[in-house]
């Protein structure tokens, strides 16, 4: 069993930068994990993915601003987001996968835990 808490939100104006967290309690060695965000009224999106093997993949829509990476001695995901624009807003959840598809970009049908979400919110 994973559980994931996503934390780093907030609000920030256009061009600034956040760092979303992901602290997650159990073994994730074994799963692939991944960050999404939906806004209001839009689907799931799936943003950047790593895999068990530090494999990273990031979605064309946020590639050269977002960048997703693992500390596996302290067992958090964080997505370092830069150049944040008002179409950015949405909650961003983090997610945790076995067994699954490596799709790019991620795919939310492929990851089984989920956290919370946390709040992003870029002002013009």
């Amino acid at each position: 069993q994973v559980q994931l808490v996503e934390s780093g939100g907030g609000s920030v104006q256009a061009g600034g930068s956040l760092r979303l967290s992901c602290t997650a309690s159990g073994d994730t060695r074994r799963y692939y994990m991944g960050w999404f965000r939906q806004a209001p009224g839009k689907e799931r999106e799936g943003l950047a993915a790593i895999d068990t093997d530090d494999s990273r993949t990031h979605a064309s829509s946020v590639r050269g601003r977002f960048t997703i990476s693992k500390d596996n001695a302290k067992n958090i995901l964080y997505l370092q987001m830069n150049s944040l624009k008002p179409e950015d807003t949405a909650m961003y959840y983090c997610a945790a996968g076995r067994g699954g598809r490596w799709f790019i970009p991620p795919r939310p049908s492929e990851y089984q835990y989920w956290g919370q979400g946390t709040q992003v919110t870029v002002s013009s």
